[in-house]
């Protein structure tokens, strides 16, 4: 028994500084491209084999860290207060949430654009997108008159993207405290408007 646990501490340990090393690492180098597994792995004293056999692979690695550092929005959104929380009015959440995300993109550009790019299916299909997703849906669905919940979420998701946020920061030079306001902005907009005139949702 005490070995198992000395194992499973070691395991937990390994993790911390797999994690911690491939932080510094995403946060250091221009491109994310750059960082290897060998890099993280000697970075954060531990062999290749203690990596993979922890994350699978570079994308389960990427995914962990991002899991990792977006966990004190997880918490707010499932049970914080408002603007977050689930106890705030719809219109009031929705453009909480899609700042939230903005925000976190912001501050991790290089991992969030990594993960969304370096995946080998649709960016859609993943864990992360498909829970933002249904989360703004859920939400979404709650506002009186708003139609297509669905589309309506990919679309203000679509806002939020990594790349996107890396052109705008990056080739156009737009500061945090001009893009916040845009987005809340565009945010507005969607859910005060309905379909065009002659359209429906269906169409």
């Amino acid at each position: 028994m005490p070995e198992r646990q000395s194992s499973r501490k070691d395991a937990i340990r390994n993790r911390e500084a797999v994690l911690a090393a491939a932080d510094a690492l995403f946060t250091r180098r221009e491109s994310p491209e750059d960082v290897t597994m060998a890099d993280v792995a000697a970075a954060a004293g531990v062999g290749k084999g203690t990596l993979f056999r922890a994350f699978g692979d570079r994308a389960g690695l990427l995914r962990a860290l991002y899991e990792a550092r977006l966990e004190p929005i997880r918490q707010a959104v499932e049970t914080g207060p408002p603007p977050l929380g689930p106890g705030t009015p719809p219109r009031d959440r929705v453009p909480a949430l899609l700042d939230a995300i903005l925000c976190f993109k912001l501050d991790n550009r290089r991992l969030a654009l990594a993960l969304e790019e370096g995946g080998t299916s649709s960016p859609y299909r993943a864990e992360h997108y498909e829970r933002w997703h249904s989360l703004l849906r859920a939400v979404l669905e709650q506002i009186p008159g708003l139609t297509d919940s669905d589309f309506t979420a990919h679309a203000l998701l679509a806002a939020t993207r990594a790349d996107l946020v890396e052109h705008l920061t990056g080739e156009e030079g737009v500061p945090r405290e001009r893009m916040r306001p845009r987005l809340a902005n565009f945010v507005t907009k969607v859910l005060a408007s309905g379909p065009p005139q002659g359209l429906t949702a269906e169409e």
